[in-house]
């Protein structure tokens, strides 16, 4: 009986936390959501998935998300230039995120496109993609047949496919891409935003390891927190836990040089890191200049210690030396 009640007790406490993880899919798309209104950058699909504007968020939260999609963007456009988009992206915890319709707009588009999360959240994206021809269209138009393979999980077509998936269950995660055509010859980039620290460091260790020992040539981007041993790490990760949102990987965001570590321990070939405050220093300097002019922001000293605390790292594995270390900003 005791054992019983332990085993379920322990279910009910990981469901809270997994839901509580799922809420962060909300915020990102939100803030995003704003930003975009806002002018920080384009993109006509977000609508689509976050119908409300919703609630001022603050400059400095907008410049963040502001140089986490311009530097995520960046490194993934790189890559596709590169391998001439003869190749696979696993976008691993996807959420709302849009880069499919992005690419397809500005025909960078890859062999195939994959967007892995919670069967919950999938369910929700499939059923906006269903309903909102904006969205359904451009999977189409790059379907070469009349049906399009399509449950309450999971929408497979030549150039996109979404599926539920739980990360820290490899084999089940490898048997769906597999079912859906994923290609371990071709030149692969997954790409992770704030996905990994809700995972503990062995089950991304088991993540990474098996990645370097599919694809042979490969690279990960992966945006996350970084510098968190300091105060405002430590106050960061309290707000998370009052939301019940328990950091399980934080280990690994102690420093840049632990995110690196994390890939060079794992198989990888090459790994690299800069926090945010570096990134937003080195993007195009005209494009800055204009986001900074859309509010004013007194207090130049929050975001820095903001931008401070996340981080790009990228890694790559390179057999087709398709000069992949040499993708950087």
């Amino acid at each position: 009986m005791n054992t019983m009640m332990a085993t379920r007790q322990s279910f009910t406490d990981s469901d809270t936390a997994d839901e509580a993880v799922r809420a962060t899919c909300d915020d990102a798309s939100i803030c995003k959501r704003f930003a975009t209104s806002k002018g920080y950058w384009k993109d006509p699909y977000i609508q689509y998935f976050v119908r409300q504007i919703g609630e001022r968020k603050a400059p400095e939260i907008n410049r963040g998300y502001y140089a986490r999609v311009q530097g995520v963007n960046h490194l993934l456009d790189e890559f596709l230039r590169k391998t001439t988009c003869d190749c696979q992206v696993i976008n691993l915890g996807a959420g709302l995120d849009t880069t499919f319709w992005r690419l397809k707009d500005e025909d960078l588009l890859p062999k195939k496109y994959f967007e892995v999360d919670f069967p919950m959240i999938v369910a929700r994206k499939i059923h906006n993609i269903k309903t909102k021809p904006p969205l359904s269209k451009p999977i189409i138009e790059t379907h070469s047949t009349d049906a399009l393979l399509l449950d309450g999980h999971s929408l497979d077509s030549d150039r996109y496919c979404i599926f539920g998936a739980d990360l820290r269950d490899i084999p089940g995660l490898e048997d769906k891409l597999k079912k859906f055509h994923m290609d371990p010859k071709l030149p692969t980039l997954f790409l992770s935003e704030c996905v990994l620290v809700y995972i503990t460091p062995e089950q991304s260790s088991k993540l990474l390891h098996w990645v370097a020992d599919t694809f042979h040539t490969a690279m990960f981007i992966n945006y996350e927190q970084v510098n968190m041993e300091d105060r405002f790490g430590q106050v960061m990760i309290e707000n998370l836990q009052r939301r019940q949102c328990n950091l399980a990987g934080v280990e690994a965001c102690r420093s840049l040089d632990s995110q690196k570590e994390r890939y060079l321990l794992s198989g990888w070939e090459y790994a690299d890191a800069l926090d945010m405050m570096t990134v937003y220093s080195v993007l195009p300097q005209e494009d800055v200049a204009r986001i900074e002019r859309l509010e004013f922001l007194d207090e130049k000293e929050l975001l820095q210690q903001l931008l401070q605390h996340y981080c790009i790292c990228w890694a790559a594995k390179d057999k087709l030396k398709l000069g992949l270390a040499q993708i950087a900003f």
